[in-house]
């Protein structure tokens, strides 16, 4: 860390830095430690060491020195002892900062040394055996965690525990810590092994989630917490720190060092009074699996730069920093003690030598404020967040005193404000104090007056297009046209004022500066303004302000600050609305304007482009750069650039001119960075050409790189292998110089080869450069699998693969051994050269087993061995064991089974396999087939089986050799019938039964085990008095003597441990019907007649109740049947006139037909219809509403569906509405309502109880209402159906339901149409014979006026002929 005491350094100057840092160091005690730094800087600076937990001042153990040769500062410390393990610090300052930084020592003790005892009470001590018996200490059993060895060349298993239960973003910092570099392969390991643990956790927990890492809270307690839920509540659960098991108390005792708390499935273990020997890795196991893993860090750390308050505006950001006394990888922040990670709000850095940590919240806002502390193990820090919004609340005041409907501002007479001038300077003061911040925006405020007059000056030219555009319109409207010029004109009046407004507020605003620094200018500044005295006399003539009273100070304070810009809004107000709101819009933004993200710093190379950005929180507003203090632009060698938000410096040819400070600036806010320029690192040509020529060793010797570079500053070195970093220690020695540096790796393994790299690192970048280590070794051991191609009883014949690792030289030959099973001596039979993978053995026996040993050998040795299995010679190779047998089926006379062939053939063809079988408490197997008639398929149906008892299978594989081994026992098998629910065959789900007559209902069924029957009626059990029987597959319900109550829904329903069904029978108790009441005949219309009769006795009970009518007319002489189903008691039929007529009604149900009732005779003068003496009148069909067929009671199961129907006439056509429970549901889609031809229906998919009530139909027209009511009554379903066979039987039901409602709907339908062509035809009949008898009698009046004219005349002719008779006679 570097820390510059002066804001610019002279040139040539420079501040001090570690050329390279000391390293840490592990000595034994009594050793000498030594650490050592070189360091640059102009001045030179003085070198000093100090350490974190002591002092360094005793000469005699701490002796710092100046090495001149190799101008390094050194600090020996002699004789080292325990207590002197710590973090040490360097420290090199000059008179322009300050450079620091830490080496850690750590001191391992040799031996042990005994414990001083206080012999002072030695004599006091009683040698009583009972006081050593309570000396004794009763030994503790700690229970251990069961750890996954580590395999040489493996990543700890730890490794993986702590991913496994870490989050995404903390798997860099992991890795890092345990060497992995491999990232991609890490996550696709993970993935496996968290599937692995997901299957392992499944065993104890069915489910485990919401794991939070350890972390430390800012009461100095560790927690962490995850949900579970366990499968088994006595599951134990143990708590296990580095392998060992802690004691976590009870639930309800927090007071325990570790603590376990459980809230519902959250369980959260805590650490109370944290101490550094807390650290390590924490894991919860259920039982024997793990379930979290999870790692606390506590490092032996100080705060060496605690946190400091900060107090920021509101939009800007704040920043906190923590430093400590050593390296600090990752720490804890907390806002109000909520933990915090880095994001969009929060920005977390830490400096590279881990020191160094910063908070910066972003953009911070009220609630923003708070306590923000820093966690780093048992060490904290805390600071305080104040958010000041200053700016806006003044902003906020000139809005309210500026607004144009403040009207009440009180105006003071000139004498007053003489009077009250001292009053008026304190409150100036205070105005001048809280406007120091307002000022820098104000000048921004007129520089935005600016383009806002710009903004009115575009308004005005779009005000003139449209009124270009309105003289378009109108042309004739003279005098509106005068007055747009007159607003036009006003307009321009205007604009020249506002002109002088913004000249007379920048003298307001140097005239308020005149005032508050009156001391320090003189009156002679104030007489150079006579450009704006000019202005404001000009603006006094046209606002009425008394310029000379303002320059005394004799106006009142408002007209002094708000006076003009009062007025000035107010015509904004009155005359541009808009443009005055978006005046204040831009002041407010201008107001809060603040950084999205500053400036940073940056090292450009030499000749090289680089660019300096920072973003705003908006884009109306430009900013200022500046180098050094000096305002750039682009012509200076850079690019200033503005895209949105974002604003770019470019520096387009790095130089060394080029190197300062720069700094952004806008509307009061900066942000800077500084510009360094320099070139990467290099090596030296020669050192190079030869660092890229490979190093080859031997096993067990040492190899060395060297890369040479010239000196370079701020130089950082590093070695990698296989891109891992190396680091000195162990068998790695780095040794790092001005000029060259050093690899040595002692005692290479063959594991060490692979590529070394170096990297050269400074401020500006990278290099780096290549070359590669070869170990030679002796090979590994030839890689199998092994293959017997050749066995006879005299050859043996062997391959096998190459070696993996040839040990970096090419394999020479391979040696073989072998060992006869039963001896124990192994003998060399075999050395062949390297281009043979092959080995032919023609000593051996047949049947004799033999082990071999292959070793590969180089010019380094010889190899491992890799060793066969037992190998036997010749034919006699038995196959292997075939997989274990597996049950497809059992039944009780044939148990079907099925295995797999072995893997292991014995080097001869399966001829067949033997089967054998034992029964179950028994130990002898017995053989199902002799091994001379092997059964040749994988597959075989054992039928000597027993019904009832359980037997075990197993198998063995046959060859030319004779039967191998037998496979594995398959499991025990009962042999049963397979369970299966209850299934009904072939049921019947109607009966009709007469009164009196027994009911047998009997149902046949499939099931195992036997089921447990239970019958049903109406959701029910039946009457204990009723009969059941059992048989085998078959149960009939029997009621002896049956009676009309019987009549119901019988449901049987059948149950076991698979499952069960039921079925519904609808059994109807009825007789045969009692034959209707008396018939009557009514005719109305000619050619028809209407028969209606009483209803049967019975047409309450049996709801299956019809009407048949027969017809027996003279001219026939039959009986002949006119219709049939008729729900009605109703009917009308057409006869012929001269004829004689005779009706008979039957009542018919599901048990017959009754006896006829017969109508009487309809003769001859009945067809007479007498006509009335005049015109009759016009002949109507209107007629009011009338049912002839109501609904019906209805008493469908829960879930079925019902379908209510009834039969409505009426001319014209009633309008038809349902009612349930009084309410309206002809808008409700729980119903399908459809109104065909006076046949109104009424149709639920499936009924529920709360489809119970009374269903009421209402028919009105404009000559009256007729109604019908019925009630529903849903039963409840006893049981649940089995799906198959119930879908199928209610499907069916439904199907037969349905037909029978549309028959009777098609019915109604037809009936209706047929009545309904009746009473047309009869309507034209009528008409037609009123016509006739009207025209008749027209007829026969005027043939009767005719004749009476003609008698008349006559008459007339006679009276005149007798007159002329008489005239004459006399």
């Amino acid at each position: 860390m570097i820390t510059q005491y002066v804001k610019e350094l002279p040139r040539g100057k420079s501040t001090p830095d570690f050329t390279r840092k000391p390293i840490a160091l592990t000595v034994q005690e009594g050793k000498v430690a030594i650490f050592k730094a070189v360091v640059s800087g102009d001045p030179a600076p003085t070198v000093t060491w100090a350490r974190n937990k002591g002092d360094t001042s005793d000469p005699e153990k701490y002796k710092p020195r100046y090495d001149e040769r190799n101008r390094e500062h050194v600090l020996e410390i002699a004789n080292v002892q325990v207590d002197q393990a710590d973090t040490y610090k360097c420290f090199a300052t000059n008179q322009f900062g300050k450079a620091m930084c830490t080496a850690a020592l750590s001191v391992f003790a040799v031996g042990f040394k005994k414990k001083s005892k206080d012999t002072s009470t030695k004599d006091d001590q009683s040698n009583d055996p009972e006081d050593f018996r309570k000396m004794l200490r009763k030994t503790t059993i700690v229970k251990k965690r069961k750890e996954k060895p580590k395999k040489e060349g493996e990543i700890d298993p730890k490794f993986w525990e702590v991913m496994l239960s870490a989050k995404k973003s903390d798997y860099e910092r992991i890795c890092h810590e345990f060497g992995v570099t491999d990232y991609r392969w890490m996550l696709k390991q993970l993935n496996l092994k968290r599937k692995e643990k997901e299957d392992e956790q499944a065993k104890v927990v069915e489910d485990v989630g919401n794991m939070k890492p350890i972390e430390v809270k800012t009461s100095g307690r560790a927690e962490f917490e995850f949900d579970m839920k366990l499968k088994d509540t006595n599951s134990k659960i143990y708590l296990f720190k580095d392998g060992h098991m802690l004691d976590y108390g009870s639930d309800t005792d927090d007071s325990s060092k570790h603590h376990m708390k459980k809230t519902g499935d959250k369980y959260m273990f805590s650490i109370n009074n944290l101490g550094l020997n807390d650290g390590g890795l924490y894991q919860v196991d259920v039982d024997d699996v793990n379930i979290i893993s999870t790692t606390l860090a506590i490092p032996d750390v100080e705060f060496d730069g605690i946190l400091k308050d900060a107090k920021v505006v509101e939009g800007k950001d704040a920043m906190f920093e923590g430093i400590f006394s050593g390296p600090v990888p990752q720490i804890t922040w907390c806002v109000n003690d909520i933990s915090v990670e880095h994001g969009d709000k929060y920005n977390i850095t830490v400096s590279e030598d881990k020191l160094t940590h910063r908070l910066v919240v972003k953009n911070c806002k009220k609630e923003d404020k708070g306590v923000y502390t820093a966690i780093a193990g048992i060490k904290s820090s805390r600071a305080t967040l104040a958010v000041d919004v200053m700016e806006q609340m003044f902003l906020q005041d000139i809005w309210q005193m500026n607004r144009p409907d403040c009207k009440e501002k009180k105006k003071k007479q000139p004498g007053e404000a003489r009077g009250q001038m001292g009053e008026v300077m304190e409150r100036m003061t205070v105005v001048v104090q809280r406007m120091v911040v307002v000022m820098e925006w104000m000048a921004m405020v007129v520089q935005r007056m600016v383009v806002v007059m710009e903004r009115m000056a575009m308004v005005v030219q779009r005000m003139v297009v449209v009124m270009e555009r309105m003289a378009m319109v109108v042309q004739r409207m003279v005098v509106v046209m005068e007055r747009i010029a007159m607003v036009v004109q006003r307009m321009v009046v205007v604009m020249e004022r506002m002109a002088m407004v913004v000249q007379w507020m920048v003298v307001v605003m140097e005239w308020m500066a005149v005032e508050d620094l009156e001391e320090e200018k003189d009156l002679e500044e104030m007489q150079q303004e006579s450009m704006d005295k000019v202005a404001l006399e000009d603006l006094t003539e046209v606002e009425g302000i008394d310029l000379e009273k303002m320059r005394q100070g004799n106006t009142d304070k408002e007209e002094m600050e708000v006076g003009v810009l009062e007025r000035f809004l107010e015509w904004v107000w009155e005359q541009t609305d808009l443009e005055a709101s978006q005046l204040w819009l831009d002041l407010v933004v201008m107001v809060q304007v603040h950084f999205a993200s500053g400036l940073t710093d940056t090292n450009a190379l030499r000749g090289k482009p680089a660019d300096l950005v920072c973003k705003l929180n908006t884009d109306k507003i430009d900013g200022v750069w500046y180098k050094d203090g000096n305002k750039l632009a682009s012509k200076d060698g850079v690019v200033i650039s503005k895209d949105g938000c974002t604003h770019k410096l470019i520096i387009q040819n790095c130089k060394d001119s080029d190197v300062g400070l720069y700094h952004f600036e806008v509307n009061g806010c900066k942000t800077e960075a500084t510009v360094r320029v320099g070139d990467l690192p290099e090596f030296d040509p020669d050192a190079l050409q030869k660092f890229s020529n490979p190093v080859i060793v031997k096993a067990g010797q040492s190899a060395s790189f060297k890369m040479s570079f010239p000196p370079q500053a701020s130089l950082e070195i590093k070695w990698f292998k296989n891109g891992s970093e190396l680091l000195d220690g162990g068998s790695v020695k780095v040794v790092k110089e001005l000029n060259h540096s050093r690899l040595q790796i002692k005692d290479c393994l063959r594991s060490d080869s692979g590529q070394i790299k170096i990297q050269l690192k400074n401020p500006f970048g990278s290099i780096e450069a290549l070359s590669s280590l070869i170990v030679l070794d002796k090979p590994g051991p030839p890689q199998g699998p092994l293959e017997v191609t050749e066995s006879t009883s005299s050859v043996l014949e062997l391959k096998w693969n190459p070696p993996k690792d040839e040990g970096g030289s090419e394999v020479t030959n391979y040696i073989i051994e072998r060992q006869q099973v039963g001896q124990g001596a192994w003998k060399r039979v075999g050395d062949i050269s390297a281009n043979h993978l092959t080995f032919r053995d023609r000593n051996v026996s047949l049947g004799k087993r033999y082990i071999y040993r292959i070793y590969a050998e180089n010019l380094e040795g010889v190899s491992e061995a890799m060793e066969t299995e037992k190998i036997m010679a010749g034919s006699l190779m038995f196959p292997g064991p075939p997989g274990m047998p597996k049950v497809v089926s059992a039944f009780k006379n044939c148990i079907n089974l099925i295995w797999t062939p072995p893997e292991k053939y014995g080097g001869n063809k399966i001829l067949g396999y033997q089967l054998e079988k034992r029964k179950k408490d028994t130990n002898q197997w017995v053989t199902l087939n002799p091994v001379k008639d092997p059964i040749q398929d994988l597959k075989y149906a054992v039928k000597d089986v027993s019904e009832g008892s359980e037997y075990e299978f197993r198998v063995t594989a046959i060859n030319m050799s004779g039967p191998g081994e037998p496979s594995a026992p398959s499991v025990m098998v009962c042999a049963k019938n397979p369970n299966t629910k209850p299934h009904f065959k072939d049921p019947e789900d109607f009966m009709v039964v007469r009164s009196g007559n027994s009911i047998r209902i009997r149902m046949n069924y499939e099931a195992s085990p036997p089921p447990d029957i239970t019958w049903l009626k109406n959701g029910e059990p039946v009457s204990p008095w009723n009969k059941i029987i059992h048989a085998d597959g078959t149960c009939t319900l029997v009621i002896p003597s049956s009676k009309y109550s019987d009549s119901g829904v019988y449901t049987i329903v059948a149950k076991n441990s698979s499952g069960q069904a039921s079925f519904d029978i609808d059994v109807r108790v009825t007789d045969e019907p009692k034959p209707p009441g008396p018939v009557e005949l009514e005719q109305v219309v000619y050619g028809k007649v209407i028969i209606t009769w009483s209803p049967s006795p019975d047409h309450n009970k049996d709801d299956r109740l019809h009407y048949m009518l027969e017809e027996y007319n003279s001219n026939t002489r039959i009986w002949r049947r006119i219709a049939d189903h008729l729900l009605c008691t109703t009917y009308t039929t057409s006869i012929q006139p001269g004829q004689e007529y005779h009706f008979r009604v039957y009542a018919k149900n599901d048990m017959g037909v009754s006896d006829a009732s017969e109508s009487p005779t309809w003769g001859k003068n009945n067809n007479k219809v007498p006509l009335s003496s005049s015109v009759s009148a016009v002949v109507t069909l209107e007629r009011p509403p009338s049912v002839l067929v109501p609904l019906k009671l209805h008493t469908p199961p829960k879930g079925y569906q019902c379908y209510m129907t009834c039969a409505v006439r009426g001319c014209p056509s009633p309008y038809i509405a349902w009612y349930h429970n009084g309410i309206c549901i002809n808008s409700d889609n729980n119903y399908y309502i459809t109104n065909a031809s006076g046949i109104c229906s009424m149709y639920i998919l499936r009924v529920r109880p709360e489809d119970s009530g009374e269903y009421k139909v209402v028919a009105v027209n404009p000559f009256g209402k007729a109604e019908c009511s019925s009630t529903l009554k849903v039963k409840d379903d006893p049981s649940v159906h089995e799906k198959d066979d119930g879908v199928d039987e209610l499907g069916r039901r439904l199907a037969d339901e349905k037909a029978r409602l549309q028959k009777e709907q098609d019915e109604a339908a037809m009936r209706a149409q047929s009545e309904k062509d009746e009473a047309a035809r009869r309507s034209q009949d009528e008409r037609d014979e009123a016509v006739r008898k009207a025209q008749i009698e027209k007829d026969e009046a005027a043939k009767k006026a005719q004749a009476e004219r003609d008698e008349a005349a006559r008459r007339a002719q006679a009276e005149r002929d007798e007159a002329a008779r008489r005239a004459k006679a006399q």
